[in-house]
């Protein structure tokens, strides 16, 4: 995989999830994330929520007017740059408050809410990538693009060994046509643990394989970490109400559509190991 291409992952992957997401946000979709968001910045003291959604769709769709305009334009990249810092962090800086933890599970993020924000930390990776500015070689970007793949995987399948969390994705596993086997098979605590090992396991490999400089490791565990990611979007079409006639998507399918940010980290990763490959057969 060359950078075009690569380029071209992450900036449909960003497209396609900022429409999405300005759209609803500017619809009056998931108000309780704005709400808890700007909350922590007492900005809900002085402005109405509504307003806020407003302000953060409008955000959204101005990130993806960027990425349109970055893909002909190389000179608005450093605009991109900024934009999708500002969007990662506001909500990242959230985590300090403790409303987003749950601590007596040992500092978990609560389901739905830390959760969906830990997701924000792929887009930092993305903006540096894509800087025309950054010094970085390429295997650092893959190292650092490796980060928020890993922080998911991790933590959401770490989530997985531990009762609620089991019985929080019955919803999303039982509607699936790709998933529901695994009740089948497992109980309800035994599908989820069988999906927290397959996560850690990937995330594992992939770190591996980029460390190691193991290209061939690395385009399986990239499969694998990306296989996650494409079955939460198929979550869209299967599970109830993650569509909204009036905001476009629900709270379920605003956290679902943040995982397209993570085939465009991926993509990086396999830029690096096409690269350590051919490399190799110089």
């Amino acid at each position: 995989m060359t950078q075009n291409h690569s380029n071209h992952i992450i900036q449909s992957s960003l497209l396609i999830s900022f429409l999405l997401l300005g759209l609803s946000f500017f619809l009056g979709g998931n108000a309780n994330s704005i709400s808890n968001t700007f909350s922590f910045y007492l900005i809900t003291e002085w402005v109405d929520t509504p307003l806020l959604g407003i302000l953060a769709g409008m955000a959204f769709l101005g990130a993806g007017l960027l990425v349109m305009l970055a893909a002909r334009e190389p000179a608005f990249n450093d605009v991109l740059l900024i934009t999708l810092l500002f969007i990662a962090v506001i909500p990242l800086l959230t985590l300090i408050s403790e409303t987003r933890w749950m601590t007596q599970l040992g500092g978990f993020p609560i389901i739905g809410s830390g959760q969906g924000i830990i997701k924000y930390a792929a887009l930092i990776p993305l903006a540096i990538y894509l800087s025309r500015y950054n010094t970085l070689s390429l295997r650092q970007h893959a190292l650092l693009n490796f980060i928020p793949v890993a922080l998911v995987l991790y933590w959401i399948g770490g989530m997985k060994f531990f009762e609620f969390e089991a019985n929080g994705i019955v919803s999303l596993v039982d509607t699936s046509p790709f998933m529901s086997w695994l009740y089948v098979v497992f109980s309800v605590q035994g599908a989820s643990n069988a999906i927290g090992v397959y996560d850690v396991l990937f995330a594992s490999l992939l770190g591996v394989a980029i460390w190691q400089k193991m290209p061939r490791l690395g385009l399986i565990a990239v499969v694998g970490a990306g296989a996650v990611f494409g079955m939460t979007q198929t979550f869209l079409f299967t599970a109830n109400n993650a569509f909204s006639a009036d905001t476009i998507i629900t709270s379920l399918g605003q956290f679902v559509i943040k995982d397209l940010w993570f085939f465009g980290n991926l993509a990086v990763i396999v830029h690096y190991g096409a690269d350590i490959g051919s490399k190799s057969t110089e």
